[in-house]
């Protein structure tokens, strides 16, 4: 029997990145107006949002506080919370790593017999927002993710919007150590955390949503920083001759039930690979109860023929993923991995599948997606981090021939009262 194919099959030439925008015009004009209904209205705004598109019921408050989260969380089964637990310690173990290469620093230099100290300290932000998705899908993962990582950064006040939370992204905000959570979502939820309508405002909003939510965040960029505009997930898997098309079509599956605007996407030299995946993708769809998501996302998708495994590579750093998989031979592994520049995650081996990103292994699966890898990284500490630089000279003098040059080069670009204010510290 002949299976027609999952993924249509394209040649090198025929791509060039991933780059979507991640909101049209219309879902930005939806959202501006939402997001300025918060701002001007306030909690009563915010409320009418909240029932209306969110089904929170009138009364309930718009904030659940810490004990409620910890309630939550002694409530759920044994087995639940030991995994938030036990996810939640390897998210925390990586970001603190990430906390401590970043550090405080002092140099110092002699001019003219003049000893100045330059230097930087590293600060935390003081209030931040971590919103966690919660329609089809709802998924405490991220707020492990992003709640721990702003404690890991030393933030004072994490606060975390979710729609009709469940019961394990109420204990997930629990365990990592979150002050309150908003159970509400969308452009009105991105409002409340960069306005302070219910809860302090927020220095930075971090975490994925819909593009409703990726909107809202670009509206408020002005006032708050955000992580990210990200889009619809992707993976983009390169693979050897010798790779396994079970293990590919379960991985890219696995990407592509998330959204019927999800990517995912097999690079490789083997034209027989393709047809086994593709073989694979059927019959794996055939009881996948999320297939009719999974196959629109195929569809969308496709497989890259390319001529050799260096210009597989070359592919890949041209296609930017938000995830990317290696499946080859190890010998191969690490020089795939010196010569690949862009991805928001890479994933070695056949047995790195990136569904163990997603579930707390460490690094963040709050990524760049878009083909914005190229320049962009994923969320971590450095997102919620501030290098605060310093200069110090303990006398009032500034020594000759320092001061000269200063006001030379002041006089070079026409600025005399730069100049001048040089020479007053002769």
């Amino acid at each position: 029997m002949t299976i027609l194919p999952m993924l249509r099959t394209i040649q090198p030439d025929q791509i060039t990145t991933l780059q979507r925008a991640p909101f049209d015009a219309e879902t930005l004009a939806t959202s501006e107006r939402l997001v300025r209904e918060v701002a001007e209205g306030g909690q009563s705004s915010l409320r009418s949002l909240a029932e209306r598109f969110d089904g929170l019921a009138p009364g309930t408050p718009l904030l659940i506080e810490r004990p409620s989260l910890e309630a939550a969380a002694d409530a759920l089964p044994a087995t639940d919370r030991r995994i938030l637990k036990e996810a939640a310690e390897r998210i925390r173990r990586f970001a603190d790593a990430q906390r401590a290469a970043f550090r405080d620093f002092e140099i110092k230099a002699d001019l003219s017999g003049s000893t100045i100290t330059m230097g930087q300290r590293v600060l935390p932000l003081e209030v931040v927002g971590c919103y966690a998705p919660g329609g089809r899908h709802p998924l405490p993962s991220s707020v492990l993710m992003t709640a721990i990582t702003a404690r890991a950064a030393g933030v004072r006040t994490v606060l975390v919007a979710s729609p009709r939370p469940t019961a394990a992204t109420l204990a997930a905000a629990a365990i990592a150590g979150a002050d309150a959570l908003l159970p509400i979502g969308g452009a009105h939820a991105i409002a409340a955390l960069a306005y302070g309508v219910v809860a302090p405002r927020c220095d930075a909003i971090v975490g994925p949503g819909n593009k409703w939510v990726t909107a809202a965040k670009h509206c408020v960029s002005s006032s708050v920083a955000i992580d990210m505009l990200a889009g619809p997930s992707e993976v983009v898997i390169l693979a050897d001759a010798k790779a396994c098309p079970r293990l590919i079509a379960a991985d890219l599956l696995a990407q592509a039930e998330h959204d019927e605007d999800a990517m995912a996407i097999l690079v490789t030299d083997s034209r027989p690979l393709i047809d086994a995946t593709n073989n694979q993708l059927a019959e794996q769809l055939a009881d996948l109860p999320t297939g009719r998501t999974a196959r629109a996302a195929l569809s969308r998708s496709f497989a890259v023929l390319t001529a050799s495994e260096d210009e597989s590579v070359r592919v890949c750093n041209r296609l930017a993923p938000e995830h990317l998989e290696l499946h080859a031979e190890p010998a191969s592994l690490d020089r795939m991995r010196d010569a690949l520049c862009s991805y928001g995650t890479l994933f070695l081996g056949a047995g790195s599948a990136e569904v163990l990103g997603d579930y707390g292994l460490g690094p963040n699966h709050t990524l760049p997606t878009g083909g914005t890898a190229r320049f962009a990284a994923g969320l971590s500490v450095y997102n919620l981090l501030r290098a605060r630089t310093f200069i110090r000279c303990d006398t009032a003098t500034i020594p000759s021939p320092l001061r000269e040059d200063l006001a030379r080069f002041a006089r070079m670009e026409g600025l005399e009262a730069h100049a001048r204010a040089v020479e007053a510290r002769a």
